[in-house]
This record gives C-alpha cells, sequence and structure tokens, in this order.
C-alpha cells in the first residue's frame, strides 16, 4: 500500500487539497443551514457520517424544512444518489477485493474520488487516487459540517440565512455543469416544468419525486447509445 501512495505526486494533492477546502466551506454553509432551520445539532454531524453525500444531504434538510414528509425527502435521497451504481461499476475494480475495502471504498464513492480515479490511466495512480481524494473529502465534509452545526446554533432566525433561496440555488449548481448539453436540458426542462406546476398542489417534496417524468423526455439517440 505504501508503494502505492508513492506513485502521488505534487500537482494531484494540491487537486486533493483544493477539493477538501471547497468540502470544508461547503460543509461549513450545510451544517449552519440544518440547524438553523431547527434540526438537532447531530442530525447533520450522524447524516454526514453515515451517508457522506452533499447533494442527497441538502435535498433531504431542504424538503423536511420546507415541511415535506422524511419519506419523499428519503426517496428524493436515493433517486439522486443512483448514479453510484454506474460508478461502482467503473471504478470497483480499483476498490480492491476484500469485503472491509469494498465497503469503505463504496463509502468514499463520490463524485470527485470517481473523477480523479478515472483520470489517471495507470491502475496503481488511479486506485491510490481514488483513496486519497476519498479520505480527505470525507475527513474535510465532517469537520466542516460539525462546524457549521456548532454555529448555526448561533443563529436565532433562519430567515436571515436565506434558507428559502439556498437550497434551490445549491440544487441548481449540482445539475448546472450537465445543462451544457442539449441532450440533458430537454429533460431537465421538462421536470423542472413539472415540478413547478404540481408545488401549488402537492405536499413539499413530492413534487421533486414527480420531476423525474423529464427522463422520459431523453432523446432516443441518447438512450441508444446508453444501451
Amino acid at each position: 500500500m505504501r508503494s502505492i501512495w508513492r506513485t502521488l505526486d505534487a500537482e494531484l494533492w494540491r487537486g486533493v487539497l483544493a477539493i477538501a477546502v471547497a468540502a470544508v466551506v461547503n460543509g461549513l454553509s450545510f451544517g449552519a443551514i440544518s440547524v438553523a432551520a431547527g434540526t438537532p445539532v447531530w442530525v447533520p454531524v450522524v447524516m454526514s457520517l453515515l451517508v457522506f453525500a452533499g447533494g442527497s444531504q441538502y435535498l433531504a434538510v431542504g424538503v423536511v424544512a420546507a415541511g415535506g414528509n422524511p419519506v419523499a425527502a428519503v426517496l428524493g435521497g436515493l433517486i439522486l444518489n443512483a448514479r453510484h451504481l454506474p460508478f461502482g461499476l467503473a471504478v470497483g475494480q480499483l476498490i480492491g477485493t476484500s469485503w472491509p475495502a469494498r465497503l469503505l471504498g463504496s463509502h468514499l464513492m463520490v463524485d470527485e474520488s470517481v473523477a480523479f480515479a478515472m483520470a489517471e490511466p495507470d491502475p496503481r495512480r488511479a486506485r491510490a487516487s481514488f483513496w486519497a481524494c476519498g479520505a480527505a473529502l470525507f475527513v474535510a465534509w465532517n469537520l466542516g459540517v460539525l462546524g457549521g452545526a456548532l454555529t448555526g446554533q448561533l443563529v436565532s432566525d433562519p430567515a436571515v440565512l436565506g434558507l428559502d433561496a439556498v437550497f434551490p440555488a445549491i440544487m441548481l449548481a449540482l445539475v448546472l455543469p450537465s445543462l451544457a448539453d442539449p441532450a440533458k436540458l430537454r429533460p431537465a426542462l421538462v421536470g423542472a416544468a413539472v415540478a413547478l406546476a404540481t408545488t401549488p398542489f402537492l405536499p413539499a417534496g413530492v413534487p421533486v419525486l414527480l420531476s423525474l417524468v423529464g427522463l422520459f423526455a431523453v432523446p432516443r439517440r441518447v438512450k441508444e447509445a446508453a444501451a
């Protein structure tokens, strides 16, 4: 294992450090907003340790904070994290063969760690990149969430944080890079239209799930390429 870590150079470590710093800032925001929205300090902290999926965590807390059903929040998080299935197929051979390695590696399998691994053509460097990025992000994110949750206790009025705007803005930021592809833009617009049309009539969280009908608007050529 030590020889594998030695394959990582200074440039890659700088990239990992930059991602980790961004994770701390993002974690601070999530922790503070979650507690200010009314959840106990332990909720975002434990969620970050056990779930470790920023987008799903923002979605879950946002739905609950808006008065939505916790079941809708969990279902939304599961659907959002469905992308980890192809992630596992792509980097599964890099994680290892033992069950402890597979369990830990699956927990650290986030967008950034997969991207770092896939960017390396050499399997040894790819494996080391995956573990380095995943471990750094896990530590940085959880430290940020803990600090943010403790800070959030000092905010008496959640409205001063712009809670109603922060969660939608963050979710938009997560998907915005993908919208440059016209094939992905159409399903996103259809889903957004469905969510906006049903929001006045349905409980919070349900319109988000109904927006998945936008997947049926995926162009046929994209479906054929995926098959």
